[in-house]
């Protein structure tokens, strides 16, 4: 039975690993965000109690 010969289908996939693990997310990687993020200031907002109306 060919199936269960491991010699062909093990090195398939250890190739298909590392090109999926090396090439890959390179590719991805290398995309820029489209929206640069931008820092936040480091200012804490000042909070006023609320007056319940009841």
């Amino acid at each position: 039975m060919p199936q269960l010969n491991p010699n062909p289908w093990f090195a398939i996939l250890v190739f298909s690993w590392i090109i999926f693990l090396s090439i890959i997310p390179t590719k991805i990687l290398n995309h820029i965000t489209p929206n640069e993020l931008t820092p936040v200031s480091a200012e804490k907002h000042k909070t006023e109690p609320w007056d319940w109306p009841w």
